[in-house]
Order: structure tokens, then sequence, then C-alpha cells
């Protein structure tokens, strides 16, 4: 009985570890294509340290993208709230990371294909 637990833990801890560095990646990429003091944000976020700004700032920003038909707010805000939740909710991490760095391959795309013409 013991060894099955000490399996499923592993096997959470796997699961774990890939959605952590999927987030990492996510973050990674993120940070090369914003400017330089959103980068700077997003890291002063990430700190362990800011949890408890990290966590209200996350779900607000997921809110103000319901409001995404008002000038000023937009569903931009979505992602980018996901991601810093995902930060301390393990089971998002890796779909949260698969869509951010899918969305700034995307954006790199748009940005060549705009040079372009």
């Amino acid at each position: 009985m013991r060894t099955h637990r000490s399996d499923q833990d592993m096997e959470q801890s796997q699961v774990g570890d890939e959605g952590q560095k999927t987030l990492e990646r996510a973050y990674a990429d993120l940070d090369r294509e914003v400017p330089e003091r959103v980068a700077r944000a997003l890291r002063w976020l990430r700190d362990p340290n800011s949890r408890w700004i990290r966590i209200p700032i996350g779900l607000l920003l997921i809110l103000s993208s319901a409001l995404w038909f008002l000038p000023v707010l937009g569903i931009e805000f979505l992602p980018l709230g996901l991601l810093l939740i995902a930060q301390d909710v393990p089971f998002l991490r890796r779909p949260v990371g698969l869509a951010v760095i899918w969305l700034v391959r995307k954006w790199i795309a748009l940005k060549r294909w705009w040079q372009g013409k």
C-alpha cells in the first residue's frame, strides 16, 4: 500500500515539474516580447514574496477581461491574469503555459508579417 502511494506522489510530482517547466518557458518567451518595464513587473510579481499581491492582481485581470467591450479593458487581460494565478495553482501551470507560448508565437508571426508588408 505504501509503495502505491509513493508512486502516485511521484507521478504528481513529475506532472507538477512538467507544468512548472512549461510555465517557466512561457514566462521566458513573454519576457522577450514585452517592454522592459512590463518584464520587470512580471519578474517582481513572480517572486514568492509577492504572492499576496500576485493573486489579487491575477483575479482582477481575469475579472476585467470580462469587460472586453469597454475601450480601456480588453480580453488580453485574461491570459495575463491566468498566468499570474497559475504560478500558485499547480493544475493550471501546464495548460496556461502552453496557451501563453502559443499566443507569443502567434504574436511573433504577426509582427514578422507586419514588418514584411
